[in-house]
């Protein structure tokens, strides 16, 4: 059938309804879910310059589907940037990026206040083969400056970070990056491309775990990596087709699907986010709230720069907070009684659900680390995650208040 081709200039909305390959023969309105694992050649000569790179067209779904080319195209067009690959999973994503952009002897910047298994993987694993790291404040660019080597080929951040929604100024570390020689790569999960696109401020790649709020339900685990074609065709799809942390055509669907209503889920999530964080600010029992849309968050002003939706500045859909304990242990104690008094609220450390999530990080999320690790990035045994659905902000309210109100 005859393809339209869209226009230029098109809005993020109407390019996560939009953007996708070309339709079938048959004309399908939704996009098509292609559960195969293989294609069927012409003829063995086009077989050979596919499986070369020689020529466009699908051979195998280790590396090649129509589905997660939907997928990838539709969340390449949101972020800006050229191209898209997608992964199983989100830290599948930075597995693959990290392999296809470092080798032993080379040296990454991280912050410390990165998501647990993040810092794992960086700090424990890449070290076996040879891979230097240091992790520095989230919010001290002159830590970034100071941290620079010789051999320093990547930085890396997530902002807001996890759990304490520290945001990092994007621009500056960009800069850092640029001068030493290196790559800027941001994790973007928390903000979403309906929030933020980091490129735009001069990040070279952006890392999404789509098991978030790519996908919105909590229903499939996914990743992906945005940014130059250059850089994924020749440093990262070589690998995946190796090593293969494949994003399923399910799971690429399934995202697919939920990027088209990301942006009013954002704004319906992080409006209940910012009510939800006015009020615990006013509890008694609570000691701070670390929410990126309140006026007393340390970036709060750059927060609202980086951070819009509709022209305005947004905190996005996750709050945490500290809850008063006169130790660690009565602070543990505090926090496991308000988690479980929760009746609405859903005791799981995933994120980025239409239900509200609630979770204790110093024990699940960053429960691998070690203490100092923890203690480096601020996460005491008294705070308690909560990632904000779609339920009624007063029935949410009243879920925490059960806990906080009976807190002895």
């Amino acid at each position: 059938m005859t393809h339209k081709k869209l226009p230029e200039n098109l809005h993020r909305d109407t390019l996560a309804v939009r953007t996708a390959v070309d339709k079938s023969q048959y004309g399908e309105n939704s996009e098509a879910l292609y559960l195969t694992s293989s294609f069927v050649q012409p003829d063995a000569a086009t077989a050979v310059r596919r499986f070369a790179n020689e020529e466009e067209g699908y051979v195998y779904s280790r590396f090649s589907n129509p589905t997660v080319s939907s997928m990838e195209q539709r969340l390449a067009a949101m972020e800006g940037t050229e191209a898209c690959i997608g992964t199983s999973s989100g830290m599948a994503a930075i597995l693959l990026m990290c392999m296809g952009l470092l080798k032993s002897g080379d040296h990454v910047i991280c912050s410390q206040s990165v998501f647990g298994s993040t810092i794992r993987l960086i700090g424990g694993e890449f070290a076996k083969f040879g891979v230097e790291s240091t992790f520095v404040s989230q919010t001290d660019v002159a830590q970034w400056k100071a941290a620079v080597k010789p051999n320093t080929k990547l930085l890396f951040a997530e902002t807001p970070t996890n759990p304490l929604t520290e945001v990092c100024d994007i621009r500056a570390l960009a800069d850092v990056a640029h001068a030493a020689g290196a790559l800027l790569a941001v994790d973007n999960c928390f903000c979403s491309p309906a929030l933020s696109q980091p490129v735009t401020l001069g990040a070279d790649l952006v890392i999404h775990s789509g098991t978030k709020y790519l996908d919105g339900q909590g229903r499939v685990i996914a990743g992906a990596i945005c940014g130059p074609k250059k850089l994924i065709d020749e440093k990262l799809v070589p690998i995946m087709r190796s090593a293969g942390m494949t994003l399923s055509p399910f799971n690429a669907w399934v995202v697919l699907k939920g990027l088209e209503t990301l942006s009013i889920r954002m704004q319906a999530q992080s409006a209940n986010a910012l009510a939800l964080a006015t009020w615990l600010e006013a509890q008694p029992g609570v000691a701070r709230v670390y929410y990126p849309g309140l006026k007393s968050h340390p970036q709060h002003a750059l927060a609202m720069q980086q951070q819009t939706l509709n022209g305005q500045g947004c905190g996005g859909a996750v709050v945490s907070f500290d809850l008063k304990g006169l130790d660690a242990d009565s602070a543990r104690k505090n926090a496991f009684h308000v988690i479980d008094s929760t009746q609405v609220c859903s005791i799981t450390s995933n994120l980025g659900d239409t239900k509200t999530t609630v979770t204790h990080p110093a024990t699940t999320s960053h429960g691998r680390l070690t203490e100092a690790q923890r203690q480096a990035a601020g996460i005491g045994q008294g705070l308690i995650r909560v990632a904000v659905g779609l339920e009624h902000i007063d029935d949410l309210k009243a879920d925490l208040a059960r806990g906080l109100d009976s807190l002895k």
